[in-house]
């Protein structure tokens, strides 16, 4: 199906976004990964349009419009048109903020700037050394490139530290911006999820007894194990 395969939510449609939302990319990029994760949590019916990461050749064309230099992950809801996968959850919690999973933003002013402190942290501090080290141990190989071992020990000495804030956070609060999961949470499952996988990085969380807890409490939720169970599909392509 070379238009992509649609995802249905349990509950029924909602008017506002009858198959409006179209997400190109592939289930495997931790940017499609965050978004898809989301639109499960706030029960958006959504179109994939899935996009070979690895193969250029097998690009859709329709894709390449809309992303010439073919970054992981375009997001389609109507006209609008965005890139950025935090930006995109966002959006979705802000449009959609009466369905689904209505705490991912927070209801007031104080809950979103904890939510957005979180974000950011998430962002700027364990992005950058997960996605190294996730990139290093689990898609290196894969594309047949050297591995950067001396940038795997600098990345796990600064993601420890980083799991060393969110291990004193999290013996005050289930979550990181309070007692429920939020975008916050969210959007280190991605990467989490692969890092949790190896054998290496499995000790940087289940080390710190307070972070492997909130871990189990967010991979846990239905709308990850869908994501999970769509990066073991084949790609919907022809």
């Amino acid at each position: 199906n070379k238009r992509g395969h649609l995802y249905r939510v349990q509950h029924q449609s909602h008017p506002l976004n009858m198959a409006s939302v179209k997400v190109f990319g592939s289930p495997t990029s931790a940017e499609v990964a965050r978004v898809l994760t989301c639109l499960f949590e706030k029960e958006i019916e959504f179109q994939l349009i899935r996009v070979d990461n690895y193969k250029g050749q097998r690009r859709l064309p329709e894709y390449l419009k809309l992303q010439p230099f073919g970054q992981a992950l375009t997001f389609e809801d109507g006209k609008l048109t965005l890139v950025d996968s935090r930006e995109i959850c966002r959006h979705l919690a802000d449009k959609y903020a009466d369905q689904g999973n209505r705490d991912l933003l927070g209801s007031g002013t104080l809950e979103r700037a904890s939510i957005e402190q979180w974000l950011q942290t998430e962002a700027q501090n364990f992005d950058p050394p997960s996605s190294a080290l996730v990139f290093n141990l689990a898609f290196a190989p894969l594309l047949r490139l050297d591995q950067d071992w001396e940038v795997v020990e600098q990345s796990m000495k600064k993601l420890g530290k980083v799991l060393d804030i969110y291990e004193r956070r999290l013996d005050e609060t289930d979550f990181l911006a309070g007692n429920k999961f939020t975008l916050a949470d969210l959007s280190h499952l991605p990467n989490a999820h692969r890092l949790v996988a190896d054998d290496k990085c499995r000790s940087l969380f289940k080390s710190r007894k307070k972070v492997y807890r909130w871990w189990e409490a967010i991979s846990s939720r239905p709308s990850w194990k869908r994501v999970v169970q769509m990066q073991q599909e084949p790609p919907h392509i022809v």
